[in-house]
């Protein structure tokens, strides 16, 4: 269960809440990169649909957290500067590799590494692992909107 402080420093850097929010803590920020986890409640109403016989985490959402925590390393390293104010905003998904189911209950861990900032966009490598194991690996990109 996330708590209250750990919620707190997310949502100060994201514009991303609950229901829809895919990380529960921060494991480590360096000036390139995110660790994060997130455990996956197995009383998510999506696994009423995906599959009810055999449910998994639909992979656009371990996408989205991937999505969330490169957000959360843009919000962290733009605090404070007056140049780069906005909402970060996925702008193309490069790619993305489905390896390994993950399943109600388990814990994901989640990379956001920072490839190159070039203007206003921002590119990225991401990862989730499960039990150690990559299950997703995807390349995008996000820009700061509004």
């Amino acid at each position: 269960m996330m708590s209250d402080q750990e919620l707190e420093f997310i949502t100060n850097r994201i514009p991303h809440r609950p229901p829809f929010l895919w990380l529960d803590r921060v494991c480590e920020l360096t000036e390139n990169s995110i660790r994060a986890e997130k455990t996956i409640d197995p009383e998510l109403d999506i696994f009423a649909g995906h599959y009810p016989d055999y449910p998994l985490m639909p992979g656009v959402l371990l996408c989205e957290a991937v999505f969330q925590a490169g957000a959360l390393l843009i919000g962290e390293l733009s605090a404070g500067d007056e140049m780069l104010t906005g909402v970060p905003v996925l702008a193309r998904i490069q790619g993305a590799k489905f390896k390994r189911e993950v399943r109600p209950g388990e814990t994901i861990a989640i990379e956001a590494r920072l490839k190159e900032k070039i203007g206003p966009a921002w590119f990225f490598k991401g990862t989730v692992r499960v039990q150690g194991k990559v299950a997703v690996q995807v390349e995008f990109s996000c820009a700061l909107k509004g």
